[in-house]
Formats: structure tokens, C-alpha cells, sequence
């Protein structure tokens, strides 16, 4: 891996979609590919005796203690599907070492009837977790996959196998917190229900107690937390407390080939499921595209953005390990590093979530923009908050345009259904987190988005040139 030298490279596993790739300086030296995987092994070892701040938890049943005679503890992954960097899984880990007991890590694995499941999605999802698995195994822990919704599957499977607790992750959606109250209802009264904030890097419940309703409300709050909850992490260590009953092993492709999904939406080439996948691409961030953030994130044509939502969404990677090493690496790049990791502290979590919109396509201005996101899965930011204006512009209601921009953010965007998604469509259409605008006709006092200010941003016939399919 040494050998190998890093290229202008801005991708996990294909070629970036939509942008191009600037030039490094011939005088800067290249570095070795991998190097950032490496300086983060080696950070987790230095702090393995790092102390869980135990603010990041919340327990959820009258019961706190494990109980007695327990064949182990279970961590319950939902959000944060990962294993390093990972509050909850740490959390979980050191309850089943203080007790003396075996490891297990379950994820309840569902697929609604809807046009929203589709194979873009659930492969992405479903290679994640097959990593996952590989790591447990490597670990010393046990990782069962379960079939079915969680109130159903899981209370059961905890009763059989003896766990003495249950540890899972956050999120603030309506259908993971319905599931949550149906686990808690179902499971047994004298089993510990604990639940850690894995994905925020100040947890939700510390950062604020109340809806705040733009990032000016709450910046300060969660910027004045950052010194307490912005640390490193301590490494998940081989667990010492071998289980007696293992797991089942999963046959991964015939899952996947199993799923009842819509497989016309199909797996874009630029981005490689995974937690390895979504460091390397943090790696080619830090390497190659920081230093233009800055100055060139709103230019569709340029490759100035960090590419890493998907990661991010399905937790193959930690928000709180982009924004340490983002900091520690990027002294050549120190006018990008603040208001990149605004954005990805602020905007990016569940306190108020980034701008992810999409849009129907009517005239062939927009239709460009479209077709990148139908065929890979992506699409730049700025035109995301325009295009989800258009869609305001173009139907009969606010209620039709977020119905719209919802359904296409859900099912073609490889980053949909994520609270980022829903907040970006409300901010675009409804105004949420954002302030009255002088009223127009139309869009009433919701912030008004043109094509004159796309040319002043970018080089709108370089991206149409790039993206208009040459069928319609």
C-alpha cells in the first residue's frame, strides 16, 4: 500500500460524477494511498483508555443494571452502521467487558413495499453490513442479521439468547422511533434498553432541548459544546469473552438477490459501499478537494465537495471522525476548514440537516441536472436548493412541490431518506430554518432562486454539455 502513490483521485471505488479534477502542484509530493487509515488506526490505539462521556446516553427502561446470570450483551444497530468510531458499539462493548460477557451486535433488516426501496439503496446498505460483519468476526463479536420489523424480531431474540441489555443508536425519524417503542414495550421489564447518540457529535438531547428553527439559534450552543463532546475515539479491541452460541452465517448475495426492490434504480459506479470506502474517499477529500471548498463550493463543475452524504447517511462513517481529521489535516487548506465543518457539524446532523433537495424537470435548463441524478445517484448542492425552487415555481401548491421533491429525493438520491433530505426539501419550499424574503407572486416570502444566478455561480452550458443525455 506504501508503494502506491495517490493520484488527483477524488472517488471511493469509480469516477466522480459531475466535476473536474483539478491539478495538483507538480512541486507538492504525493502521498502514499491509505495514509489516512493508518494515522487513524494508530489515534484509535493511543486512546484506547479514553473514558465514555456519559452524556452521549440515555437509558430508556426503569431497569439500569445488567442481570445476573445474562449469556451476553446486545448491541442493536440501526443508524450507524459501522464498527469503529462508534459510540454506541464502544458503549455496548465496555458494558459486555465490565460483566464478563460475550459481544453480539444484531441489525433488523427490513424492506417496505414501497417505490422508495429500491436496489440503489438496499446494496449499498447491504455491502455496508457485510463488512460490518467481516469486522465482527475479526472482533471476536457475534453479528446476526435479522429479518423483519425490529418490535417483532427483536424482543424475541433477545429473550432466546440470554442477553442481559440492549444498546442501540439514535435517529430522529418517525419510523425508527415507532420501532423503538415497540422493542421497549415488548422486551422484557428487567433488561437495561440503552440508547447512545452515535451519529451527532454533540448529542441531540445535550445540544438543545427544544425545535430550533434556524442555524443562527443554535450554532453557539453546539459550538460551545465542541471541546467536551469533539474527541477522538477509542479503539473497538478484539472483545475477551468468546460467546457460546455464534451466530448464523448470512449468504450476503443471495440476500440481496432475495430483496422485493425496485432494480431499474440501480448501483451508481462512482461510490463503494463501506466504511473503508468512505475513508478513502475522506482521504481523497482531505488530499484534493479541501483547499477548493472554500472559494469553489457552489460551482457544479469544479470538484469541491467532500462527496461523503452517503457514507454519512447509511453511518459507514463517523460525522465526528470527518470533522478531527478535516481539522488536523487541513493546514494547507485552513481557509476552508471553518465553514466546512459549520456545514457539516450545523447543517449536517439532526439538529437542523444540510440542504438536500431535488426537482421535477420541465425545460431542458434543468433536465441536464435530472438525468445526473437518476443515473448516479447524485447531484451538487446548489443546484439541489434551485432545482426544489423550480418545483415550487412550476406545480399548483407548496404541498404538491414537497410531495414531489420528496419522492424524488427518497428514491434516486443515494443519500435519501435521511433527516437531511426532509429538511432540505422543507428549507427550499416551506422556508424551514430559513427567513421571510420580500414577497413575490408565487413564492410568497420562501427565498427566490433564478437561472441568472446559476450563470453568475458557474458555467451552466459546461455541466448542460456534460449531463444532457442524448436522448431525451
Amino acid at each position: 500500500m506504501a508503494e502506491k502513490k495517490r493520484k488527483a483521485s477524488s472517488t471511493a471505488g469509480g469516477k466522480e460524477p459531475g466535476t473536474k479534477r483539478p491539478k495538483l502542484e507538480k512541486e507538492k509530493e504525493e502521498k502514499a494511498a491509505g495514509w489516512l487509515q493508518s494515522l487513524v488506526k494508530q489515534q484509535r490505539e493511543d486512546k484506547k483508555d479514553m473514558k465514555f462521556n456519559k452524556k452521549r446516553q440515555r437509558v430508556l427502561s426503569d431497569a439500569a443494571k445488567i442481570k445476573q446470570g445474562s449469556d451476553g450483551v446486545l448491541y442493536w444497530m440501526l443508524r450507524d452502521q459501522r464498527v469503529q468510531d462508534n459510540w454506541a458499539l464502544i458503549r455496548a462493548q465496555q458494558l459486555a467487558a465490565k460483566e464478563e460477557l460475550p459481544l453480539h451486535v444484531c441489525f433488523c433488516l427490513l424492506v417496505p413495499k414501497s417505490p422508495l426501496s429500491t436496489l440503489r439503496h438496499y446494496a449499498f446498505l447491504l455491502k455496508g453490513l457485510q463488512e460490518v460483519a467481516k469486522e465482527c468476526k475479526r472482533l471476536n463479536v457475534q453479528f446476526h442479521l435479522l429479518h423483519g420489523a425490529p418490535g417483532e424480531v427483536l424482543p424475541g431474540f433477545v429473550s432466546d439468547q440470554g442477553f442481559g441489555a440492549v444498546v442501540t443508536d439514535f435517529s430522529p425519524l418517525r419510523e425508527p422511533q415507532q420501532w423503538l417503542k415497540d422493542v421497549k414495550k415488548k422486551l422484557s421489564k428487567d433488561t437495561p434498553l440503552i440508547q447512545v447518540d452515535a451519529h451527532n457529535i454533540v448529542p441531540c438531547w445535550v445540544a438543545s432541548p427544544k425545535l430550533e428553527y434556524s442555524a443562527r439559534t443554535i450554532r453557539g450552543k453546539i459550538t460551545n459544546l465542541l471541546p467536551e463532546f469533539l474527541t477522538d475515539f477509542p479503539v473497538i479491541e478484539p472483545h475477551p469473552h468468546t460467546a457460546t452460541r455464534t451466530a448464523k452465517p448470512v449468504d450476503w448475495e443471495k440476500t440481496l438477490a432475495s430483496l422485493d426492490v425496485d432494480r431499474t434504480v440501480g448501483e451508481p459506479q462512482w461510490a463503494k459501499p463501506g466504511s473503508d470506502a468512505g475513508m478513502a474517499m475522506l482521504e481523497s477529500f482531505i488530499d484534493v478537494r479541501l483547499k477548493l471548498f472554500a472559494t469553489q463550493r457552489n460551482d457544479p463543475n469544479m470538484a469541491a465537495l467532500s462527496q461523503l452524504s452517503p457514507w454519512i447517511r447509511f453511518g459507514q462513517l463517523s460525522a465526528q471522525r470527518v470533522a478531527l481529521q478535516v481539522r488536523r489535516c487541513g493546514k494547507n487548506a485552513s481557509e476552508s476548514v471553518a465553514p466546512f465543518i459549520e456545514e457539516l457539524v450545523v447543517r449536517l446532523s439532526s439538529y437542523l440537516n444540510n440542504f438536500i433537495p431535488l426537482i421535477l424537470t420541465h425545460t431542458l435548463t434543468v433536465f441536464p441536472h435530472q438525468y445526473q441524478m437518476v443515473t448516479e445517484g447524485k447531484m451538487h448542492g446548489f443546484l439541489r436548493m434551485y432545482w426544489a425552487k423550480k418545483i415550487l415555481e412550476w406545480t399548483r401548491s407548496p404541498e404538491e412541490a414537497l410531495s414531489i421533491g420528496l419522492y424524488l429525493n427518497d428514491r434516486y438520491e443515494l443519500d435519501g431518506q435521511d433527516p437531511n433530505g426532509f429538511v432540505g426539501c422543507m428549507w427550499s419550499i416551506c422556508g424551514i430554518h430559513d427567513q421571510g424574503w420580500a414577497e413575490r407572486p408565487v413564492f410568497g416570502k420562501i427565498r427566490y432562486m433564478n437561472y441568472k444566478g446559476c450563470l453568475r455561480k458557474f458555467n451552466v452550458a459546461q455541466f448542460e454539455k456534460k449531463y444532457c443525455p442524448k436522448k431525451p
